[in-house]
């Protein structure tokens, strides 16, 4: 007897899967995260992450590119699995859980997003008593479901991998400065850096090539241009 024919699906509640995507930027010496406001019940109105119901036919990471490129306008991005959601009451549809993804981007390609529109923004991540705060044009956003605990672990995931892996070059585009790159760790750390001793580590952590340009019409001495080229995996 075949296995399957052990077994009927309706003798067992079935909990529907969705995924939602923390698509992170650094933006204004803040960091971001794309949001869209949500055009039916439940939360209608109301801003959250871009996600939807994975599909029979797709793995999870697939729907979340799917996401990414249906409701974020992007392609071939930085993308890791950050955690599942599954709190009995996160969803008043039905028995939902989620299954959320962290995707990095720089700050060029979020505004060149071929999804923006007016339903579309991106939202300014605050640290406020201990706790980050999601803000859309300087108003704190209360976001549908559980988003903001998913924007909370995202945050807090990206933090901790910040001194340990190469993950923060994925938030700026292919060449930058060093003082971009610094802004960067600020920014995500949360701490002012000290410039000559980060320089120092940056510049001897072998992940970084000189590529020979310069910047043109500053009125500072120009900074050069650097590209990263490997030194971990992140």
């Amino acid at each position: 007897m075949a296995t399957t024919d052990l077994y009927d699906p309706n003798d067992f509640d079935r909990p529907s899967v969705t995924v939602d995507v923390v698509i992170l930027t650094v933006v204004d010496a803040h960091l971001g995260v794309l949001v869209h406001r949500r055009p039916e019940d439940p939360y209608a109105g109301a801003w959250a992450l871009p996600g939807g119901f994975v599909q029979l036919d797709e793995t999870l990471e697939d729907a979340a590119r799917r996401v990414l490129r249906v409701k974020g306008g992007l392609e071939d991005v930085w993308l890791e699995q950050l955690y599942t959601f599954g709190d009995l009451d996160r969803d008043p549809r039905t028995r939902v859980l989620s299954v959320s993804y962290m995707a990095l981007v720089d700050v060029d390609r979020f505004r060149g997003s071929t999804a923006e529109d007016a339903d579309t923004a991106v939202a300014t991540i605050v640290e406020h008593d201990g706790d980050w705060q999601v803000t859309v044009d300087g108003t704190a956003a209360a976001l549908a479901f559980d988003h903001e605990r998913i924007v909370t672990t995202a945050v807090e995931r990206l933090r901790g991998k910040l001194d340990w892996t190469p993950v923060g070059y994925q938030l700026l585009p292919d060449e930058f400065t060093l003082r971009d790159l610094q802004a960067v760790h600020e920014v995500v750390g949360g701490a002012r850096l000290n410039k000559q001793s980060f320089r120092r580590r940056m510049l001897n952590s072998g992940e970084l090539e000189d590529t020979g340009r310069l910047e043109e019409d500053v009125s500072h001495r120009p900074a050069s241009f650097y590209r990263f080229v490997g030194g971990g995996a992140a």
